[in-house]
């Protein structure tokens, strides 16, 4: 937000006249930022009793002289934290957001937390961004700072009811959310008779550079009324979502990188500034996925214009097809068939850079020159040259921030990798590139101009396939200091590179989902949510993605195969419906129904996908399980419901999607699959559902009133 664009709404340091003369607040958004002359600033929301709580201090900062002010092991209650005091305040507006910031001082240390918190309109959620600064003499050794630390509840006896909902995520088996209850997490101890608040935790924690690796960066807490909270760290290194208890209700405190869980500290000389991870809360008290709704609508306007980019159909030819071998000889018949299909976007996958007489290349790559042994009659140039005759624009496979041992790339000065105790750190045969370094930035800023220049290319899927451990700790205090400082590196090159190419797309992949962030997403225009190649497992990987993703950057995979039924090619191109359309298989070798039915999704998902930069998710069935029969996930959009389900029970089944009200038909496939139709039938609950024996999948589209 700049000056220019906002008016103030309100002077510095209004004081509430309900309240105290020492009482004092800010409003933005829902959210509401409260302090005294006697206490830190709080952020809570003020029309709920679950979501926030004046008192918790919003930001805890520990340091490696002062830890808590009260020994606990949960992060709130800093020393540091709990003195700091407001010295200003301004809120501000303008025609996307309004804006409050908030300067506390610590009179001991001399640290002082510039607070932004902005709240986009037509959102119940806020971003909450420190700036922290050493203002003393001395220097500082910061060892983590909490993004946010809220309070929930009121007292012990609302963490009764309330259920803490994370998402578990692996290569191949992302998102996998469930939901705990909290008392299983903090035992009620009797905290009153003790006259303490109590001194346990439970936390989930992301390690090392796969930031949704282990869990996904994202959850929430809910409240058996239908109160939620809602949160997601953005940040592609180190996370930590910390829960602890109080007599007066529970604290839920979000980090990025810490000293206990990743090896963090960052030295703060006299002047210098720190800036923390940010993260965002949403607030709703319309449940989870009303909670989740709100979150959508954030993710939106974090996007900026990037939000506007079009949705182009992709193929890509390595899930279940050419695995990183590619030759013109097998990719021009996959061209061709691409673009009867009404594919707009070709991306040539991994491999394109390795002479085949090489077969493992894995320790070769980063230097990024076409391989021509692999292109005979006129190398990769004439590959790229049929993509773009036959109206589609040509995509190529990169994985940036690594070099092989092997790679000519390899001959790069030490400085440019991560280190570790002054040698390279080197993660399954590769080195990883330290994009702080001017010759690191440089080799991809060549690589990408000359692919770019030289190619025609518009697409650029970006992978991440090694995680290199705790970080580097050359040029910071830490590994993790390293680390969270080339993450940041890395964003900010992709963004000038997109300002260097502005037409030019990016796909955010990793190893499928193992780094889905809203640090890189919303900067970056698709991410692929998975590497699993059966299509029976998928289901549950898609219908879950849009509680961390936006629908419009899900790149679900839909890879149809000779061999499969013409139910089991419905599944599939189910699930890439469900999101973004993102197709593979060998398109050459299907049967002409098979492509057909391929040319049926790509031309329906073309008439839905405007619709998606708008909708927000639902689940009638829940979150599914990783082994549910049936799955189900559901999109309000402008023009009614959509519902994507998939039913995995070999046995015909008969289940009911509840609270799904209105008419209901088959939008996918538009006729019967062999005879064999899904029977639909409103009921008071919703809509009953019966399918015929063996594996199946449905579009389903809700018209209301």
């Amino acid at each position: 937000m700049t000056d220019a664009a906002s008016t103030t709404m309100s002077a510095t340091l209004a004081a509430d006249r309900e309240s105290a003369p020492t009482d004092f607040r800010a409003r933005v958004g829902a959210f509401e930022l409260r302090w005294s002359g006697d206490a830190p600033a709080s952020l809570s929301v003020p029309t709920s009793t679950h979501a926030g709580r004046p008192g918790v201090g919003l930001v805890q900062v520990f340091t490696a002289v002062e830890q808590r002010a009260r020994t606990s092991q949960a992060y709130w209650r800093s020393a540091l934290g709990e003195r700091l005091r407001v010295q200003g305040s301004e809120v501000t507006t303008d025609e996307e957001a309004s804006c409050a910031i908030v300067v506390q001082t610590d009179a001991v240390s001399g640290i002082e937390v510039r607070t932004t918190v902005t709240a986009p309109l037509g959102a119940r959620a806020v971003r909450v961004e420190h700036e922290v600064r050493n203002g003393g003499r001395d220097t500082v050794v910061l060892t983590a700072v909490s993004s946010a630390t809220v309070g929930f509840g009121r007292s012990q006896d609302d963490l009764d009811d309330v259920v803490w909902g994370t998402a578990a995520s692996e290569w191949l088996a992302e998102n996998r959310w469930s939901e705990t209850s909290l008392r299983s997490l903090l035992p009620d101890i009797a905290l009153a008779l003790h006259g303490q608040d109590a001194r346990g935790h439970a936390a989930v924690t992301s390690h090392g550079a796969w930031s949704s690796g282990e869990h996904v960066p994202c959850g929430y807490l809910a409240r058996e009324d239908g109160e939620a909270l809602a949160w997601q760290i953005e940040t592609s290194a180190g996370w930590h979502a910390d829960l602890s208890q109080t007599r007066d209700g529970g604290v839920l405190s979000l980090l990025g990188p810490t000293d206990l869980e990743h090896q963090f500290a960052h030295e703060l000389l006299p002047g210098e500034t720190f800036s923390v991870v940010p993260v965002a809360i949403a607030a709703s008290p319309a449940a989870r996925d009303g909670a989740i709704t709100e979150l959508t609508r954030y993710r939106r306007w974090l996007r900026g214009p990037a939000r506007d980019q079009d949705l182009p159909v992709v193929y890509n030819d390595f899930m279940n097809t050419l695995m990183g071998q590619p030759t013109t000889e097998q990719l021009l018949p996959l061209i061709r068939r691409a673009a009867d299909a009404g594919v707009e976007v070709f991306c040539i996958d991994a491999g394109w850079f390795a002479d085949p007489a090489i077969g493992d290349w894995w320790s070769t790559v980063g230097e990024w020159r076409e391989a021509s042994t692999r292109f005979a009659d006129g190398g990769l140039r004439r590959v790229i040259d049929e993509i773009l005759a036959l109206g589609m624009e040509a995509g190529l496979w990169l994985e940036p921030e690594v070099v092989g041992i092997d790679s000519p790339a390899a001959k790069l000065p030490d400085e440019a990798f991560f280190q570790r105790f002054g040698r390279r750190v080197q993660e399954d045969r590769r080195y990883h590139l330290d994009f702080r370094h001017p010759s690191a930035r440089a080799h991809l800023d060549a690589t990408v101009d000359h692919l770019v220049a030289d190619y025609g290319i518009s697409y650029l899927k970006l992978d991440y396939n090694i995680n290199p451990g705790a970080g580097t700790d050359h040029h910071a205090t830490t590994p993790a200091d390293g680390l969270l400082a080339h993450t940041r590196a890395f964003r900010d090159w992709l963004e000038r590179v997109q300002q260097r190419h502005p037409a030019l797309r990016i796909e955010n992949c990793s190893s499928g989902a193992m780094r889905a962030d809203y640090a890189l997403l919303a900067v970056t225009h698709l991410q692929s949510t998975s590497d699993q190649q059966d299509y029976r497992l998928y289901p549950p990987v898609a219908a879950s993605a849009p509680m961390s993703i936006l629908p419009e950057q899900c790149g679900n995979w839909a890879y149809p195969a000779r061999d499969m039924s013409d139910e089991e090619t419905v599944f599939t191109l189910v699930s890439g419906l469900s999101g973004r359309l993102y197709l593979s298989g060998f398109l050459d070798e299907l049967r002409p129904a098979q492509r057909a039915r391929i040319a049926e999704a790509v031309a329906l998902h073309k008439g839905l996908r405007d619709q998606l930069t708008d909708a927000v998710p639902f689940w009638p069935l829940g979150l599914p399980t990783w082994d549910a029969a049936t799955v189900c996930l559901g999109l309000h959009t402008t023009d009614g419901d959509l519902l994507f389900v998939w039913d995995r029970d070999a046995a015909a089944t008969a289940f009911e999607l509840p609270g799904v009200h209105g008419e209901v038909d088959v939008l996918f496939p538009a006729d019967a699959v062999n005879g064999r139709a899904w029977r639909l039938q409103p009921t008071e609950a919703g809509c009953a559902v019966a399918t015929p024996a063996g594996l199946g999948a449905r579009v389903l589209r809700v018209h209301h009133g």
